[in-house]
């Protein structure tokens, strides 16, 4: 069973997330993360944060080695665009838009046996003491 993260709504155009997307699709999370930190460029910040929140999804909620997990997949479409306009000479104004993107990253590796609870040290009643009330009277 594989485990995924979905980071959605990044500032960032689908084609240049892409680019960085491809460096590290296929590989192990600890290489992908030490590619991405040494990549010059913007998007990788946000790729990097996709990848982690995966690796940790499988580790805390599916009880996954850290240690073997690998990038499956890894794809970014496009999200929103909000259009805005952009002065220009002669007092008009051109339309742009600014693209997000979604970014879906699903890791596989090896499943842990999960840690069984403590056992429960039987607890050992001691009886209460006993108080005389001769001060009260």
């Amino acid at each position: 069973m594989a485990v995924q993260s979905l980071a959605k709504g990044v500032n960032h155009s689908p084609r240049k997330v892409s680019v960085v997307a491809t460096l590290v699709r296929g590989r192990t999370v600890a290489d992908a993360l030490v590619i991405l930190e040494h990549t010059p460029r913007r998007t990788s910040l946000a790729v990097i944060k996709a990848i982690k929140s995966a690796a940790a999804n499988a580790d805390y909620n599916h009880h996954y080695r850290p240690d073997t997990l690998r990038i499956t997949e890894i794809t970014v479409t496009p999200g929103r665009r909000q259009k805005r306009y952009r002065p220009v000479a002669r007092g008009m104004a051109h339309p742009f838009q600014h693209r997000s993107s979604h970014i879906k990253v699903v890791v596989d590796g090896e499943i842990r046996q999960p840690k069984k609870p403590a056992a429960a040290a039987k607890k050992t009643v001691a009886p209460a003491p006993v108080t005389t009330d001769k001060e009260s009277k």
